[in-house]
């Protein structure tokens, strides 16, 4: 039987992200459109926002004109990209470790047998791992903003 509801969770979690995942970070599916960046289960590549569409390299920090015409970053940009990709990913996880807790205080809930005490305390997980999860949100999508900002 814990086979089961472990099982259970766990293809609850993974339909929770592929779900998030196509709810809050949508993609092209054009067949025509080159992506150069891949995302894994909405985790963002660190380089997002530094690449050359036409060849898929990572741009040179020195603020010139590369081979497609566009200008380069500066220094100082491609240190700023890199830190707030960084700081996304770490938002994402913390986004699916909050939806984990919603998920464990929920099991806590159920299994709490009527207890008052434990029942609590689970409702009090669930309801701080969905201020989490609402934080984390607005965080994503304030810092996909600051690099929509600065031409990424």
């Amino acid at each position: 039987m814990r086979i089961k509801n472990w099982l259970a969770a766990s293809l609850m979690v993974l339909c929770l992200g592929g779900v998030m995942n196509a709810v809050a970070f949508p993609q092209t599916t054009n067949a025509a459109i080159k992506t150069c960046t891949s995302n894994f289960l909405g985790f963002p590549a660190w380089y997002r926002g530094l690449i050359d569409e036409s060849t898929c390299n990572v741009l040179s920090p020195d603020g010139k004109p590369g081979p497609s015409g566009k200008i380069n970053p500066t220094l100082t940009e491609f240190i700023w990209h890199i830190g707030l990709n960084v700081v996304e990913i770490g938002l994402v996880a913390v986004i699916y470790i909050s939806a984990l807790f919603t998920l464990y205080g929920g099991f806590m809930f159920m299994t709490s047998q009527g207890k008052p005490d434990n029942a609590a305390k689970a409702r009090m997980t669930m309801l701080d791992a969905i201020i989490g999860l609402v934080i984390s949100f607005a965080a994503v999508i304030f810092v996909n903003f600051i690099i929509g900002r600065l031409g990424g």
